[in-house]
């Protein structure tokens, strides 16, 4: 089994981007492999609870990250986060893309 980290920057609002990447996290975890989505810079405006934005990542078994500063820089408390998102430093990201059999994708 491949771990695949898909890292999302884009503005959820702004770009189509976070919509094809949803999709591709979501097969491949169909297909059987470990996915985990981390949010960064404005990709963090999709983890907060009002948008609604993750239910089908979620509903599809990825694991859901944001960048801790990130959230920070753009007002975002814990409280306002969807429950399957975990806040996360950018070390824990470093981890995971440094691990065995991990394919970190960009988007």
């Amino acid at each position: 089994m491949i771990r695949y980290v898909f890292i999302q920057s884009r503005d959820p609002f702004e770009a189509r981007e976070p919509q094809f990447l949803e999709e591709t996290a979501i097969a491949v975890k169909e297909r059987g492999h470990d996915v985990t989505v981390f949010l960064v810079q404005n990709g963090v405006l999709a983890a907060r609870q009002s948008t609604h934005r993750l239910e089908r990542l979620t509903q599809a078994g990825v694991t859901l990250l944001a960048d801790d500063l990130s959230l920070r820089e753009r007002g975002i408390t814990n409280e306002e986060l969807a429950p399957s998102v975990q806040e996360s430093g950018i070390g824990a990201l470093v981890d995971a893309i440094v691990q065995e059999n991990t394919k970190a994708i960009w988007h």
